[in-house]
């Protein structure tokens, strides 16, 4: 199997896209959404990364379908 390196960079420049958007649009409320997130429980992060991670899957799979 051969990597397809394109493929890689464009998941990745789009990762950092959609990692970026709230900081550009919400930079005012940014400070105290992150102050939230430092307060919550190592679990309540663990699901929530885990969450967004199947969501994440779920949208490669229905992209890879069409």
């Amino acid at each position: 199997m051969e990597l397809n390196w394109q493929l890689i960079f464009i998941a990745l420049g789009l990762a950092f896209l959609l990692e970026g958007l709230p900081y550009f649009i919400l930079a005012e409320r940014m400070p105290s959404v992150l102050l939230i997130l430092a307060s919550r429980p190592p679990r309540a992060l663990r699901v929530l990364g885990l969450t967004s991670m199947i969501l994440g899957v779920l949208l490669v799979a229905l992209g890879r379908c069409f």
